[in-house]
């Protein structure tokens, strides 16, 4: 049976030096085959990853009716309540019934005279914070910078893997998008219907998720000619995997796997996802790595942005209710 390897990426901060590059061989074998990696030695302190799911648990333990004040925006960020989303644009399974999770949605920060952010282009707008938990934002960005400096690490492994200079990519995330869900899972019901899931199964929109999971387990991934595998917590690592727009760019190496969750224990389960993605008006075409005589672009340029849209307006019920309360033009 297939399962997901560890990998060291080391704590180097470059990506040339020998050790580096036997990390990042491993990484894209890991992400060629299975589309998912432990992340070992990953340089991100277990402490504060426990703050940040510590941060998350009392959030959830709030009062419904202050969670609810967050309700999210048309900006993509706040509150998500419980059967709010549902996977439509998926082709791995049919499913009918919203996902058995509720979260906090929280996106790149832009400063308030940032130009995107004056002309209210899609999902460049405020995150929401909890004013009555004040410690809880302090928190995620801390955890946030810590992430994101990890994500840029991966890139530059990648793009090593992928053979290309170590800096081939920095260019597409100079104003990355990014998305990070403090998400809890009830336990699943004993007499659940068909098609009830904690998250459905699935592929991530972007080029790569950085999963934080609790000791709950219940990540189940379905590898290529594979059936569906536990994906269980391993102390002290991350879990990393490849989205669809990363899949795209590396013309199939790489493999966007379907994953899902079903929260069997009888406690809340949490997690915390960061997805790292390039600038929402990106082009995202089959590298030149990627392509030869024998192996064409299967895909043609799409912008990220308009991708990513497409997903965000037919996965999440409060983008058509938002549409229909906004005024005729």
């Amino acid at each position: 049976m297939k399962s997901i390897p560890a990998v060291s990426i080391g704590s180097s901060p470059g990506v040339s030096d020998r050790s580096s590059r036997q990390s990042a061989a491993a990484l894209c074998n890991a992400l060629g085959t299975i589309g998912f990696a432990y992340l070992v030695d990953h340089g991100i302190s277990v402490a504060l990853i426990e703050d940040a799911f510590a941060a998350s648990r009392d959030f959830h333990a709030s009062p419904q009716g202050l969670k609810e004040t967050l309700a999210i925006n048309e900006f993509h960020r706040g509150y998500m309540g419980l059967a709010t989303s549902t996977i439509v644009t998926s082709s791995v399974a049919r499913v009918t019934k919203p996902n058995l999770s509720e979260s906090l949605m929280i996106m790149h920060e832009l400063a308030p005279d940032d130009p995107d952010r004056l002309l209210r282009k899609p999902l460049q707008g405020p995150n929401q914070w909890p004013g009555w938990l004040p410690r809880l934002q302090p928190t995620i960005e801390a955890y946030v910078s810590a992430l994101e400096k990890l994500a840029r690490r991966l890139v530059g492994l990648i793009a090593i893997g992928l053979d290309m200079p170590e800096g081939a990519l920095d260019s597409y995330f100079r104003k990355p998008t990014t998305f990070l869900r403090l998400l809890r899972y009830p336990p699943h019901p004993a007499e659940g219907p068909d098609g009830q899931f904690g998250s459905a199964p699935h592929t991530d929109y972007g080029i790569i998720t950085i999963l934080a999971q609790d000791q709950r387990g219940g990540l189940q991934v379905r590898p290529r000619n594979s059936g569906w595998i536990d994906a269980p917590p391993l102390p002290a690592s991350l879990v990393l995997n490849v989205g669809d727009m990363l899949e795209r760019w590396t013309n199939g190496r790489f493999v966007s796997t379907p994953h899902r969750v079903v929260n069997r224990s009888t406690g809340d389960r949490y997690s915390i996802p960061y997805f790292f993605d390039t600038a929402m008006d990106e082009v995202i075409e089959c590298l030149p790595s990627c392509t030869d005589a024998a192996h064409p672009p299967r895909h043609g340029p799409v912008r990220y942005g308009d991708y990513l849209m497409d997903r965000l307006e037919r996965n999440y019920a409060y983008r058509k209710e938002w549409r229909e309360v906004q005024p005729a033009v």
